[in-house]
């Protein structure tokens, strides 16, 4: 990828987030007023100064009119955008853009998904007539396989994979119990996820991420004018997105203990943001844990272990809130939740609190100052990525 990037050109100067969960007596209008409105005042802003809005849904609006109707916006530019799970980060990602294109001097990212009262269990989406090489295999069922391919790839017990999979969502829900937004703030002891009702393959169903409702937004201005909003801004280092070919459902070589797409979108970003070892650089990633056994795949191909070398890292707590690299301190899909639009965003509020210092209890303790989100949308080989990168302090 030949990227540039806009390194240090866009400063995040507001983030907002609803709670996550079940919303019964909220509507789609009422998540975007409280995220956004969360977000303006943080930037210590208001609808008037912003010039221009990214809102990202899956299906809970059909055009820009959703959000300005219920921001009441005076004839405003309002682009809807969609990408799968990564449909909050395309927001963002838009909207970033536009500012360092100096289009506009400040824009909004709002993502929400109204999902408890839909009547779906997953993603709300139509699945068109293709040439046959789709199915119609349920997620869990497709990254179900992600956990047998791993263990056979490196002669690792399936005793053993269930374990890490297991301290996954353990440690997931565990950092989610410190969380007041998530939608499940509950520490899950060990034995009751690994005996969890199976779903699917050796998923069983604390493996596998809530369906919620939710929103979350963000306030994006040029990096010179950052500090006119708020004494703490996030200077957006990378912003990377790839759409794979979707080879692997037909391609026999394709093994299922890689998303290809993420170690392309992770080359890009770091190459964006000059990070060299993201283990030793990042103080903490946000990362799409929609499955336990995709949050393994993703420490290796993220490059945060050795390929190979992920469960035990997993089991060793390097990933834990007190660990070298504390991954999903807000409790990630997993504990917090998954309204579609909404994830990206949400994983953004996460870095905006730890690196200002305004997590609380699960405030991790490092000198570094940057940090990681990462959503992926589809399914193992056949799947768009984003990554983000955004930092406490300007390069020198």
């Amino acid at each position: 990828m030949t990227s540039r990037g806009i390194r240090d050109q866009v400063a995040v100067v507001g983030v907002g987030c609803t709670p996550f969960g079940e919303h019964w007596d909220k509507g789609v209008d009422d998540l975007v007023l409280d995220a956004a409105s969360a977000a303006m005042r943080s930037a210590r802003t208001d609808v008037d100064a912003i010039d221009a809005y990214w809102f990202g849904t899956l299906a809970s609006g059909p055009s820009g009119v959703t959000l300005s109707r219920t921001l009441k916006l005076d004839y405003k530019p309002v682009t809807r955008v969609e990408n799968l799970c990564a449909t909050g980060s395309e927001a963002f990602r838009n909207a970033c853009y536009a500012v360092a294109s100096g289009a506009y001097d400040v824009a909004m990212a709002v993502g929400v998904e109204k999902l408890k009262d839909s009547g779906f269990a997953g993603l709300i989406v139509d699945r068109p007539v293709g040439d046959g090489t789709a199915t119609a295999t349920s997620a869990p069922a497709l990254f179900s396989l992600l956990a047998p391919a791993y263990a056979r790839k490196y002669g690792v017990s399936d005793e053993v994979l269930k374990d890490v999979m297991t301290r996954i969502a353990w440690k997931n829900h565990r950092n989610g119990a410190l969380n007041p937004l998530a939608q499940f703030r509950k520490e899950m002891s060990l034995e009751t996820i690994r005996s969890s009702p199976a779903v699917a393959g050796s998923l069983g169903v604390l493996d596998c991420s809530g369906v919620a409702d939710g929103a979350a937004a963000a306030v994006i201005v040029p990096a010179e004018r950052a500090y006119d909003y708020t004494d703490k801004p996030l200077f957006v280092k990378a912003l990377s997105m790839v759409a794979g070919p979707a080879k692997g459902p037909t391609d026999p070589t394709y093994d299922y203990t890689s998303f290809e797409e993420v170690v392309r979108c992770a080359e890009d970003a770091y190459r964006q943001a000059g990070i060299t070892d993201p283990a030793s650089e990042l103080a903490m990633a946000e990362v799409h844990d929609c499955f336990t056994p995709t949050e393994l795949v993703l420490m290796e191909d993220l490059g945060f272990s050795p390929r190979g070398q992920g469960w035990q890292d997993v089991l060793d707590g390097r990933f834990d809130l007190d660990g070298d690299l504390p991954v999903n301190p807000d409790g990630g899909l997993k504990s917090f939740g998954h309204p579609i639009g909404a994830s990206g965003l949400r994983m953004l509020y996460e870095c905006w609190l730890q690196l200002r210092g305004e997590a609380g209890e699960r405030q991790i303790d490092t000198p570094r100052t940057r940090a990681m989100t990462h959503n992926l949308g589809g399914s193992p080989g056949n799947c768009v990525s984003f990554i983000g990168i955004v930092g406490s302090e300007k390069d020198a």
